[in-house]
């Protein structure tokens, strides 16, 4: 037995509430399209469908309001009060269509035309209308479909190009963002370099953490770690900003109080508040290796790795205040010998202010120390290690860290 074939019902087009607001702009409204008529047929779908007319594109321009959904524009419009050079380009005949799309990027647009000018009718869908409709077919269900179909497409081709415009704006944040990290100069050099950075803010590839590190003709490694209070981009341009401003001050020869005061009239003049702040760790390892200058400014201690010893903090009393707490502060250089082979951590408060476990205790640096202590006893060294203590420090946390994360490693013998 035969089924009888079923109609295909309509996909369903999801309507602004309250209706929609229909602009005609023909020269004769009341002529070949009856507006009563299309006032009663349009209301369909529930919601009743409202209706403006425009004799030219003066009025039109009077009657465009926000609250228009969709505009029907015949193309046999005469294009009168076009503005200069309007007209121009081909074809010349859609003039007045291309007019309408300036003034209505965000409206959808309905092409009416004669039936015989169905090439100039495709014309306008690739110019930019979102359908187009012939004169002597028009009823009131076409054109309900047609208004309903052409706002949904409207905003679907708005979303899409949202959504193309974000994803190119995110990559050209990446790329400047990939461009403002640093590249270690250490040409000459003998010691191994590593370093892991995970931003605290969402989607980003730079915080508010910075680091640095560059070998100076006369064979010294000066290296540094930063920590700018926040996680905004205000707070990731600074730390670029000081960063930059660290590895060309230490090209000119400056070091300890001198470098670190410097700084932080850079801190001073660039922040967008005062109450900002910057927290700074710099190490100058002598050419020979074996020993080092340490500055601490409000920043934790670098942790010391060496064979045959327990892993240690560097010595952090007598260490200054924050760049940008004290106008007049003071950052002593202090010497510390690291022997012949070694390993230096260095880091941002993010890897020892995670959670341990689903209490309120902080690993803190006790904590760090000891997980360090494990996994080099595990013969673990360079990436591996960095990569090993941050797993570990994320997977006590419990949840994705919240805060700026920097880890650098450096490595003799």
């Amino acid at each position: 037995m035969s089924v009888p074939a079923q109609r295909q019902a309509e996909p369903s087009v999801v309507l602004p509430e309250g209706g929609l607001t229909l602009l005609v702009i023909e020269d004769d409204p009341t002529g070949s399209l009856s507006v009563p008529a299309m006032a009663e047929t349009t209301c369909s779908a529930g919601r009743p469908v409202r209706i403006r007319t425009a004799r030219n594109l003066t009025e039109a321009e009077r009657l465009l309001t926000d609250d228009v959904h969709c505009i029907l524009l015949d193309l046999s419009l005469p294009a009168v009060g076009l503005p200069e050079g309007a007209a121009e380009g081909p074809p010349e005949e859609l003039a007045t269509l291309r007019h309408v799309l300036r003034l209505a990027p965000r409206q959808a647009v309905l092409a009416l035309t004669a039936e015989a000018d169905a090439e100039r009718a495709a014309e306008a869908v690739r110019v930019g209308a979102q359908d187009y409709l012939f004169r002597d077919e028009l009823d009131g269900r076409v054109l309900s479909r047609a208004i309903r179909y052409a706002v949904e497409r409207k905003r679907a081709d708005l979303a899409q190009w949202q959504l193309t415009e974000s994803r190119l704006r995110a990559q050209e944040n990446a790329r400047l963002e990939r461009g403002l990290l640093p590249t270690p100069l250490l040409a000459g050099s003998d010691l191994r370099f590593a370093a892991r950075y995970r931003p605290g803010r969402s989607r980003a590839l730079l915080g508010g953490d910075f680091y640095d590190t560059v070998r100076t003709p006369d064979g010294t490694v000066h290296v540094m770690i930063g920590d700018v209070c926040g996680h905004g981009p205000d707070e990731a341009a600074l730390g670029v900003e000081l960063r930059i401003a660290w590895r060309a001050l230490t090209f000119a020869g400056l070091c300890g109080d001198e470098l670190l005061g410097t700084l932080q009239q850079v801190l001073e003049h660039e922040r967008a508040d005062e109450e900002i702040f910057a927290t700074l760790c710099t190490v100058d390892i002598a050419p020979d290796g074996r020993s080092a200058g340490l500055c601490l400014a409000g920043h934790p201690a670098p942790l010391l790795v060496r064979h045959g010893r327990a892993p240690g903090l560097l010595p952090q009393e007598g260490g200054g205040p924050a760049l940008g707490l004290l106008p007049q502060a003071r950052w002593p250089h202090r010497r510390v010998e690291l022997g012949d082979a070694w390993s230096l951590l260095l880091y941002t408060d993010g890897l020892i202010e995670g959670k341990v476990g689903a209490g309120a205790r902080r690993l803190g640096q006790e904590g760090m120390t000891e997980l360090v202590t494990r996994q080099v006893k595990e013969g673990l060294v360079g990436e591996e290690l960095l990569d090993a203590v941050v797993a570990e420090v994320r997977a006590l946390n419990g949840e994705e860290l919240t805060d700026d994360l920097a880890v650098l490693l450096l490595d003799r013998g």
